[in-house]
């Protein structure tokens, strides 16, 4: 059923968060039917492009990754994924309680599988990898990714919509300090020598 409540979300969300709400998923399951399968597309998109497409700067030449270092960097990418939807959801349980949350089952790690759909599917992009292409694929798929935050935790944790706004915003908060550190982590990673490896 997970994947099914994936494109669920994108056609009607609302109908599909009180769905996600009745079946309450495991985590185990969750990422055995959602998470590891979504976050395998932008990784492998990634290594393809990089690897077989490449990207060039103005008129310059065509740039590609070797294979060895594409395939470091889309594993280390894949972990990273699977690793930062389960911080999440662990912080969403953490703030549960904090804003009266009525649900007492964790639902923090399905919140943030789910709210991350849009952006694991438009990952395909990642096989062109042209940067206005895929700055403008991801502004859409994070804005989206937004309004199913804050259109489903409501309904998931079963709490009034105003404070819910609330809630979505500390969550949507947390995750940008997750992605700034993240940056932070890639740039101690590279200077240990698994960055990218050009070539022409």
């Amino acid at each position: 059923m997970s994947l099914t409540h994936s494109f669920g979300l994108l056609a009607h969300p609302d109908q599909e968060w009180e769905a996600i709400r009745q079946e309450s998923e495991s985590v185990t399951r969750l990422y055995a039917g959602h998470i590891l399968l979504l976050a395998l597309i932008p990784a492998v998109a990634g290594f393809y492009g990089t690897t077989q497409v490449g990207w060039q700067i103005g008129d310059g030449q065509i740039t590609r990754l070797s294979t060895a270092s594409a395939l470091q960097l889309s594993a280390l990418f894949y972990v990273a994924m699977l690793a930062g939807i389960f911080v999440l959801g662990k912080f969403i349980d953490f703030f549960a309680a904090t804003y009266d949350a009525v649900e007492r089952i964790p639902r923090g790690v399905a919140l943030a599988a789910y709210t991350a759909t849009p952006v694991f599917l438009i990952g395909v992009i990642a096989a062109y990898p042209n940067i206005w292409v895929n700055m403008l694929a991801g502004l859409v798929a994070a804005a989206y990714a937004v309004y199913l935050l804050y259109e489903g935790l409501p309904i998931l944790m079963k709490i009034p919509e105003e404070r819910g706004f609330m809630f979505a915003t500390a969550v949507l908060t947390v995750g940008l300090v997750m992605l700034v550190a993240l940056l932070a982590i890639s740039v101690v990673i590279w200077s240990m020598g698994i960055g990218p490896v050009y070539v022409n």
